[in-house]
């Protein structure tokens, strides 16, 4: 039952750290569309937009369990790509630091993505790893 509770708790962190930054791209558009801007991307609205819809899928299956190991790999494609977009070349400490820090949590993704969402307060679905699940069920 540990294990479960921690797996649930840990898929409640990942919600929330992309809920945060949902949030702050709903109540905030123009500056994240600005912030987008400011580092040459093209159409800062639209991929603020597409940031929004993105991320609110990641919630939703973080939360739920659904498609959640595709939807960590997903997102730790997402957060790499967030790293080099605004935090590459570091031009001091601080920028080095969210750099890395970026690192850090796409590892805790890849992981989250080998190993699931639990096998309680999950809904059991997803592409990825359907053949294993269903040997383990065979097999227990």
């Amino acid at each position: 039952m540990t294990k479960t509770i921690l797996i649930f708790i840990a898929r409640l962190i990942f919600a929330a750290v992309f809920g945060i930054g949902l949030w702050f791209k709903l109540t905030g558009i123009e500056a994240t569309a600005g912030y987008i801007a400011s580092v040459g991307l093209p159409s800062p609205t639209l991929l603020a937009w597409l940031a929004i819809v993105f991320e609110t899928t990641l919630v939703v299956a973080f939360l739920t369990g659904v498609f959640f190991s595709e939807a960590a790999l997903l997102a730790a494609l997402y957060v790499l790509f967030l790293a080099f977009a605004f935090h590459w070349p570091p031009h001091n400490p601080m920028e080095f630091g969210l750099f890395v820090d970026h690192f850090t949590f796409i590892a805790g993704l890849l992981f989250a993505a080998v190993h699931g969402p639990g096998s309680r307060w999950a809904v059991p679905a997803g592409i990825l790893w359907r053949s294993a699940r269903r040997h383990a069920r065979a097999a227990g």
